[in-house]
């Protein structure tokens, strides 16, 4: 019966650091998941790196073999540049090792994901702003003309959804790469969470390619090495929240101060006893179903987007530099 609850009623999210979680917290060891966890005090950013390295373990993760690398920064939604300059830093080199062959010079293209038009869905189009394109500087005049002796070719494109071209976004991607030869993709694109103080405090960096709108329950075709042949690197922000998991929040510090008061404090233990995933069940049963399809975004989230855009952009610049 659990097993089944937990297939029907498992909160999306699109971070394989919190499915880790999830087995964590029922107590579970996963066979082929590998991870490794690392805390810079100075600026406050832990780094996450889960490794799937088996098929059972990819299978009980819901998630390809692979590495996935988490930054988790606690004051990246606040807009300090020169904070946002260290996450840059960091980030750009986590990317760099999952770039093949990053000494040497090579054609990459930066594809935003996401909707320009709706703000929680615009962060693939807004790196893509930001982005120091050179593919066609180098194309026309030459590495000579950008002051280097070796320099990457970047290009970028922001494909747009199904309801702007007609076309998935995989359709328009892989007929660019056919054209264009690039040596990887790197895709850009919004995420899901299920933990509402990872919203836009998190980059996900992923060797395994993305599939556009699973977080929100919207499957597309997907961007990997399969589907396009060549190497796909993705980076992702959690900009959404399933409404399950804000209620799950509120039940949290209701229980909380249930087990502050000398009357309701039975009852706080009785539900303290339920584990994070069986409480996230309770709660989609409770909401369902008018609100379980619905996802939640904060209001600020137009400028938190446009900075972190500027963040994650900054950031391949710095990984893309050839010394």
């Amino acid at each position: 019966m659990r097993e089944y609850r937990l297939e029907r009623y498992q909160t999306r999210t699109d971070l394989a650091l919190e499915e880790r979680e999830r087995f964590e917290e029922d107590n579970v060891e996963i066979s082929g998941v590998e991870l490794e966890e690392d805390y810079n005090e100075k600026t406050d950013i832990r780094v996450t790196k889960v490794k799937i390295t088996t098929e059972k373990g990819a299978k009980a993760m819901g998630k390809p073999k692979g590495i996935y690398i988490t930054l988790e920064a606690p004051n990246m939604s606040v807009p300090d540049e020169n904070y946002h300059r260290e996450v840059s830093v960091e980030l750009a080199k986590h990317l760099r090792l999952l770039l093949p062959k990053c000494d040497d010079e090579q054609s990459i293209l930066v594809v935003g994901l996401g909707n320009s038009q709706i703000t929680p869905d615009s962060l693939g189009p807004k790196v893509i702003d930001n982005l120091l394109i050179t593919r066609h500087i180098v194309n026309e005049y030459g590495k000579i003309a950008l002051g280097k002796e070796k320099i990457h070719k970047i290009s970028g494109i922001i494909p747009g959804v199904m309801a702007q071209t007609g076309m998935e976004a995989s359709e328009i991607v892989r007929g660019i790469v056919e054209e264009t030869n690039p040596d990887v993709v790197i895709a850009i694109d919004a995420l899901a969470a299920r933990n509402t103080k990872r919203l836009s405090r998190t980059i996900q960096i992923a060797n395994t390619g993305i599939h556009p709108g699973s977080g929100v329950g919207n499957h597309r075709n997907g961007l990997t090495e399969k589907s396009l042949g060549v190497p796909v690197i993705a980076i992702g922000v959690p900009t959404v929240v399933e409404t399950s998991t804000i209620v799950n929040d509120t039940m949290e510090n209701l229980i909380h101060a249930m087990e502050e008061s000398s009357q309701l404090k039975s009852m706080g233990s009785t539900l303290r006893m339920f584990n994070a995933t069986e409480k996230h069940e309770l709660v989609r049963e409770l909401i369902a179903p008018h609100l379980n399809g619905m996802f939640v975004t904060p209001k600020d989230m137009d400028e938190t987007v446009k900075m972190l855009g500027f963040t994650i952009s900054e950031a391949l610049n710095i990984a893309f530099a050839v010394e």
